[in-house]
């Protein structure tokens, strides 16, 4: 898994609240065993009409937005099914962070694990952003080592005042992202103490569960 230390980025603002995980990839695409491709259905009920032709007045259609890689959205990203289709297909587009007031609780454990950083600020501060990005394309830098969202420049022009917002998250959660740990990654950390273990089992088993004297 790609680590996360900072990265900066455009932004694509979707302005909806309690975007759930069927909008961000449909059910009919989750027959895949593959866990990439699925960038292609991102929003995809979005993205296309019922006649299959790209929908110009979705951003993602927008040459404006082509190359977006930090999502800002509303609260309760994420909600819905627990399938982890939709982390996939957010990373496989190319995103890196989603920055929201909130999120779903097993969006943000599948984020996590899967390598996409997920952001909570506070709502002030997302609306914030959102307005800025009214403005035109919004470029941040992520910094999950300092924990600090950086406002880099809006449309063609710098911030007149810097702005920063800062977010907190768990430690093994930052750690799992800063060193790049998926799920295999993180237990073979501890692959001397298995081994040790595997090799000792049988003391440990006998200590346990003494065998009976044969009568």
């Amino acid at each position: 898994m790609e680590p996360f230390l900072r990265h900066t980025g455009h932004v694509l603002p979707v302005d909806r609240a309690h975007v759930d995980t069927d909008q961000i990839v449909p059910k009919q695409f989750l027959k895949r065993i593959e866990r990439t491709g699925y960038g292609a259905f991102l929003f995809y009920n979005w993205r296309y009409r019922a006649d299959g032709t790209p929908d110009p007045s979705c951003l993602l259609n927008d040459p404006a937005y082509a190359g977006a890689s930090i999502l800002l959205a509303r609260e309760n990203f994420g909600s819905g099914s627990s399938r982890e289709h939709a982390v996939w297909a957010i990373r496989d587009y190319g995103f890196r962070a989603v920055i929201a007031p909130s999120f779903a609780d097993i969006f943000y454990t599948n984020a996590v694990k899967n390598g996409l950083l997920p952001v909570r600020l506070a709502p002030e501060e997302v609306d914030e952003l959102f307005r800025l990005a009214r403005r035109g394309r919004l470029t941040l830098t992520v910094d999950l080592v300092a924990q600090k969202v950086h406002v880099v420049r809006v449309g063609d022009e710098a911030p007149v005042e810097p702005r920063s917002f800062s977010f907190a998250i768990s430690p093994v959660e930052k750690d799992r992202l800063t060193s790049g740990l998926d799920d295999i990654a993180l237990t073979e950390r501890h692959l001397a103490a298995i081994e040790r273990f595997e090799r000792e089992r049988d003391v440990y088993r006998n200590f346990a569960y003494p065998t009976p004297p044969v009568s």
